[in-house]
């Protein structure tokens, strides 16, 4: 990476010329001289060479990064990393993942290409699409009319294996067709190729001549897609590294989670596999097309791809520069007499850091339901720093626990409720109640997973009667006597099981968080409701004892046994908006099992609130100890402002 070249003119560089320089103010501007001599010493230290080239190879990124072997993720993260390898030259791909083609990897990997180039994560998601699509060669055969196999632009591998792979998408007699109905968010051909990046790094060499970008065509892109397998692969792989630290061991950090038990492996396949639903519905879809990737990750995943980050800044992370603990193991691998040693494998130097989660008993939120939320909420706010302030199994399913334990909590909280979808026909007493309650318009539940825009989707509500929602409040709790509460940039509705679905506050609409109580309303938490208003007019009782729901809402009955979530997609004007995905009405309706308060914050709002909880005992206390009873109001009422439990804005009870 040392080599001058700057005799030759920017215009005329060859691409070799190209990557390299481009390698070089990646290197300038986006590392440390710290970090850029670690990453060329692991490099060399686990680099293969064949002639006078120095190149990685999959199996040692795989066991560098300690890629779970369960997961059988490292063909497909090594199908992306040689695809970003070719940047900004993206027909080349696959690369030889040199020290340049290093560079680009780890630069865009780790989001340090927004500190020199002009692109924005837009452009980095549909790059990100690229590297893990294939093509449906039959309908560009039928498109172009030539029966001649057509020439995968961007992922055609010398290997083996990965001809294997190109085989078995050619012989898909039905090729990938999918998603027939038409988009009307996907604006064409022009959608796919604004803005890319390549442009702006070439642009960044001062390089105005016409160069081949590398990317695909449109026609091309719109017949592309990702294999449901692949994103789910990546999806577990992203879930197991969201939270890690960079100097932080994979298989240490999360043994627990990627260890032989079939139970941790499986839940956090099905966690992958809720969010898999968010883009497809994997029974009936191969896989995932551009419009829908491109439409699904600004809103329900903004955060996808922050676990790669932390991933592939291992390799800024030399152990040669300090002394190796005596505890440290060796990665190296024996080999076979009379065969090349593969590349001794350094191992990696971890701090000890706090648990994820600090708190390991709850009914709902553990490490899966955790990295889950981190893909639409940033991880500064969770991990780590999440308290159980409530939990509705130890401290009592009422509004009046619910009270005690959540609104002294100064800082975000994450409310989360599970439940079991429950019959149209209601069973039991409280059910019948509970659907009495309801307006009688009524929706079919919602669908299990599905990427289509069209249908209700009930067919497939059976398979799985779970439920999952939350609520993400960035404001403190509070009671509601006439109006909502709530802020558009800090109030989020979202559900995670056994869809993952965000629905974002709208501005047009405030009717964000209502808690009520008597006598001044009825008991409930609704969420995108509108406030209840009871009317006083005695031929309205009747309508009065129907619950008020919102287009997108979520409400608790007054003893948090039963919940129902409102999709009205059709009406719209809620306060949060509709699915971008499931673009039908449904309603879910379900008898509560779990309910749950996280805080977000560390010690400082911990102690905020233990001080408030010590104030109210001792003011609680106080109140017992006064001795009132003289008869004479005025006197009663001038001991409790020497006592100071009355006057500045304090009731002191009773006493008007």
């Amino acid at each position: 990476m040392g080599q001058s070249i700057s005799d030759q003119q920017p215009g005329r560089l060859s691409r070799e010329e190209v990557v390299h320089q481009l390698a070089m103010r990646f290197t300038e501007k986006c590392y440390t001289p710290l970090e850029l001599h670690s990453l060329k010493d692991v490099f060399k230290s686990l680099a293969d060479q064949q002639s006078d080239i120095e190149f990685l190879k999959e199996d040692t990124i795989a066991r560098f990064l300690e890629l779970p072997d369960a997961f059988r993720v490292s063909p497909v993260l090594f199908q992306i990393i040689s695809y970003i390898g070719a940047f900004p030259f993206l027909r080349d791909a696959p690369a030889v993942l040199g020290l340049d083609q290093m560079v680009m990897v780890i630069t865009i990997m780790t989001n340090r290409y927004k500190r020199v180039l002009a692109r924005g994560s837009r452009d980095r998601t549909k790059l990100f699409f690229k590297s893990m699509a294939v093509y449906d060669r039959e309908s560009l055969e039928l498109r172009s009319g030539d029966k001649e196999t057509v020439k995968d632009p961007t992922h055609e591998q010398p290997s083996s294996r990965r001809s294997r792979t190109r085989s078995r998408s050619r012989s898909h007699v039905q090729g990938f067709r999918v998603d027939q109905v038409g988009d009307d968010d996907f604006e064409g051909e022009d959608d796919v190729d604004e803005g890319d990046l390549e442009m702006s790094a070439l642009e960044l060499l001062d390089i105005h001549e016409a160069v081949n970008k590398g990317d695909a065509p449109s026609h091309l892109m719109q017949e592309a897609m990702i294999p449901a397998d692949n994103f789910r692969k990546i999806l577990m792989l992203l879930l197991l590294t969201s939270g890690l630290d960079p100097q932080e061991s994979l298989s240490t950090a999360h043994s627990s989670r990627i260890a032989t038990d079939r139970h941790e492996l499986e839940k956090l396949r099905s966690t992958a596999e809720n969010i898999l639903a968010s883009f497809i519905n994997p029974e009936k879809s191969p896989g995932i097309r551009y419009r829908d990737f491109n439409r699904v990750i600004p809103t329900c995943f903004p955060y996808l791809f922050h676990g790669f980050h932390p991933l592939f800044e291992h390799f800024l992370f030399s152990n040669t520069l300090r002394p190796l603990p005596s505890h440290s193991h060796s990665h190296s691998q024996q080999t076979n007499p009379g065969t090349q040693a593969a590349p001794s494998i350094p191992p990696v130097i971890h701090e000890p850091v706090q648990p994820l989660l600090l708190q390991d008993k709850a009914d709902i939120l553990d490490l899966n339901v955790l990295s889950q939320l981190s893909l639409f909420i940033p991880g500064s706010d969770l991990f780590r720093r999440l308290r159980l302030l409530y939990s509705g199994n130890e401290a009592g399913f009422s509004m009046r626990s619910f009270e005690t334990k959540v609104f002294n909590w100064r800082a975000p909280t994450i409310l989360l409720v599970r439940g079991t979808r429950i019959d149209s026909v209601p069973d039991g007493a409280q059910e019948a109640a509970f659907a009495a309650s309801l307006p009688p318009r009524r929706f079919p539940p919602g669908a299990t997973g599905s990427g289509s825009s069209s249908g209700s989707g009930s067919s497939s509500s059976s398979s799985s009667s779970r439920l999952t929602f939350g609520l993400y409040l960035g404001q403190p709790w509070r009671h509601t006597a006439k109006e909502c509460f709530g802020d558009p940039d800090s109030t989020l509705l979202f559900q995670l099981e056994p869809f993952h679905d965000v629905f974002p506050a709208s501005r047009l609409n405030r009717d964000y968080v209502a808690l009520t109580k008597p006598p001044s309303n009825r008991a409930l938490l609704s969420v995108g409701c509108p406030h209840p208003r009871p009317s006083k007019a005695s031929a309205a009782r009747r309508r009065d004892t129907l619950l008020s729901l919102g287009a997108v809402s979520l409400l608790l009955d007054d003893s948090f046994g039963h919940a129902v979530f409102n999709h009205d997609y059709t009406s719209r004007g809620g306060a949060f908006r509709p699915s971008v995905t499931r673009r039908f009405d449904f309603q879910e309706r379900f008898e509560v099992q779990s309910l749950e308060v996280w805080g977000c914050g560390g010690d400082a709002e911990a102690r905020a609130q233990a001080e408030h909880w010590a104030w109210e005992a001792r003011e609680a206390e106080a109140r017992r100890k006064v001795n009132l009873g003289t008869g004479d109001m005025a006197t009663d009422r001038a001991l409790l402002e020497m006592a100071g439990l009355v006057g500045a804005n304090r009731s002191g009870g009773s006493m008007a």
